[in-house]
């Protein structure tokens, strides 16, 4: 039996959990109506409660620490001005910020669930401030407490509620942590560096330092203690070839959990922090793939954790500190489809054919690198020796990395006889600093000329006929899907543009203030790169597209304006066939399930036509 996509799409997901102030109940967020909403329960796997019942999605929800009040944002048709509500113990919401024309991040209640904090920019579009809030009060009456000239976010509040981490981010690679003293404004920087360094995922200790992540000094990220006062960086656990990619820490108990993110699978530790070191407890038992969300409980005894796989949708699931022991909590529905026909993937390396820093010609005259490159690759069941179609997905960010989790889009195409390839090109996370800004401005075509070398790899698999593969890919993925196209059109028989940029110099120009100072650190400046993000932007070059494209957005989006999408739509129609789909209630994605069930049923038809 051949399920539709619309079976597909309907596969749950639960994540987001945060435990009650009582330790006996668990809200998280789940995608049973279609769109995220606030769900909670008290027991595993027992029918749970829904909170929320909005047409918009969700984005986050956290208990209380003394009430039984769950504080939770949501923005309205994707355009990412997140507002913050309260959810109250009768089931009715107060709205808390009411600043629809601004974005709201949410940094963490008080310990006494008195107040919380959030970073807006509510005061300038283009930079975010910091306030704090009592859980009483209402919009204006919010306290301006710092004036930000840059992309602030707050770490949560110290012991003794009285100081708040600040991180500024100048990119996805470069931050600075700071304490910002509540009562006196004064903020406190302890990361003063030289280039590009990563502080992340910071959170109190129990002994008022900062436990975070960092690659000060490394290749990798490694997990660190920054004291609070004098800013004095100590290792506590090496990343060595791998990433320490978060940390989630419990004051009262000093129980901790990191993760690792070995070639994109999670490995997590639990311990308890003993002098310098960390006492190591029993690993849990989750499915292999990624976890993260870490919630501790009352008193840290043990704590709720996301985590999903290949074949795994995605779950709740409760650990045992001192044990290790492992329970699901929640049971996403996988719309009716025996969990069996889902499909695992391997991971596998392809070697690169760019020299790093040089542009790659498509006339096939680069040098060899000799760069090893690494992917996701699932086949089909009992695919036919050379007839199997190919999707290559290429992710977003840049600095993304396509790791195995429960993807209903791959299950869907691997299920209608496509086999499936998720490559890591240059530029991604996950895999060291150095390979990380293997892309950056003047190498930005060097991560192309990988999506091509992944190509000629899946020639040389007997199942795959080099006739008919697929590019997809969103954002900046959707990115890489054009310049695929447009640099290499011999190899694709069609393209799937997902919020994808065409024109580095509009996207540039008409993303939200709030993101290009951080976005021209990774593509190039303005002023400074024109000709360079010119000379890379596919519609510049789109008379050399050759394959069938479908372009597919959200009316709303800030990140990628619908204009990229509206111009190489235009554009390559000349000469190539070309679908277009935009979403007025949609923005950087497709969040609704109607629109979702839309989009990618008919992706299947186009690619039923053309492939």
């Amino acid at each position: 039996m051949a399920y539709p996509f619309e079976r597909y799409l309907n596969v749950r997901n639960a994540y987001g959990a945060s435990f009650g102030p009582e330790g006996d109940r668990l809200s998280f967020l789940m995608d049973t109506t279609g769109v995220p909403q606030v769900w909670s329960l008290g027991a595993p796997t027992e029918w749970p409660a829904q909170h929320t019942f909005y047409d918009e999605r969700v984005t986050f929800a956290s208990f209380s620490p003394d009430r039984t009040e769950v504080l939770f944002g949501m923005d309205e048709g994707g355009n990412e001005r997140q507002q913050l509500f309260l959810l109250c113990p009768d089931g009715t919401v107060d709205p808390l910020t009411a600043h629809p024309e601004a974005k709201h991040r949410f940094g963490g209640w008080s310990h006494d669930g008195e107040r919380f904090a959030f970073a807006s920019n509510r005061r300038d579009g283009a930079v975010f401030d910091i306030y704090t809030q009592g859980r009483d009060e209402r919009g204006e009456e919010a306290e301006l407490i710092h004036e930000g000239d840059g992309w602030l976010t707050i770490g949560g509040w110290s012991p003794d509620d009285e100081r708040l981490i600040v991180t500024e981010s100048h990119s996805s690679f470069d931050q600075d942590v700071s304490v910002l003293d509540i009562d006196s404004g004064e903020l406190t920087h302890l990361t003063p560096h030289e280039g590009r360094v990563r502080f992340q995922s910071p959170s109190w200790g129990p002994d008022g330092g900062i436990y975070l992540v960092t690659d000060e000094g490394a290749d990798t990220l490694y997990l660190a203690r920054l004291d609070a006062e004098t800013g004095d960086l100590s290792v506590i656990e090496r990343g060595g070839e791998w990433n320490v990619d978060g940390v989630a820490l419990d004051e009262e108990s000093e129980r901790v959990v990191y993760s690792r993110n070995v070639d994109g699978y999670t490995e997590l530790t639990v311990g308890a922090l003993s002098g310098s070191g960390i006492e190591e407890l029993p690993t849990p038992d989750l499915p292999k793939g990624i976890a993260g969300g870490v919630s501790f409980g009352p008193e840290g005894e043990r704590f709720a954790v996301s985590a999903t796989g290949d074949t795994h949708t995605t779950n709740v699931y409760v650990v045992e500190c001192e044990t290790g022991e492992t329970e699901r909590w929640t049971d996403a529905a996988t719309g009716g489809i025996p969990p069996e026909r889902f499909s695992g993937s391997e991971l596998v390396r392809f070697e690169s054919s760019s020299a790093d820093g040089q542009r790659p010609s498509a006339c096939g005259t680069e040098s060899r690198a000799g760069r090893e490159i690494p992917a996701f690759f699932s086949l089909p069941a009992d695919a036919p020796a050379g007839g199997t179609p190919a999707i290559v997905d290429i992710h977003g960010g840049p600095e993304g990395q396509r790791r195995p989790s429960f993807s209903p889009v791959k299950q869907y195409f691997l299920d209608r006889g496509y086999a499936y390839f998720e490559p890591n090109v240059r530029g991604s996370s996950g895999y060291g600093r150095e390979y990380t800004h293997l892309d950056d401005v003047e190498k930005r075509m060097d991560s192309v000329a990988d999506i091509k070398a992944g190509v000629e790899w899946l020639h040389e698999q007997p199942a795959i006929d080099p006739d008919r593969i697929v590019a997809l890919g969103g954002s900046y993925g959707g990115f890489m899907v054009l310049a695929s196209l447009t640099e290499y059109p011999e190899l694709w028989a069609a393209g799937i543009d997902i919020v994808g940029i065409a024109n580095f110099v509009t996207f540039l120009e008409n993303t939200g203030d709030w993101r290009r100072e951080l976005r021209e650190a990774e593509y190039g400046s303005l002023e400074r790169d024109r000709d360079f993000l010119e000379s890379v932007s596919p519609i510049n070059n789109i008379d050399s597209i050759a394959a069938p494209l479908f372009v597919l957005h959200g009316e709303n989006d800030p990140r990628v304006p619908v204009g990229e999408a509206e111009q190489i739509a235009e554009t390559a129609a000349e000469h190539v066939p070309v679908e277009t789909l935009i979403f007025d209630d949609e923005g950087h994605g497709f969040t609704k399930l109607e629109n979702r069930i839309e989009a990618y049923t008919k992706i299947a038809a186009f690619l039923e036509e053309h492939v």
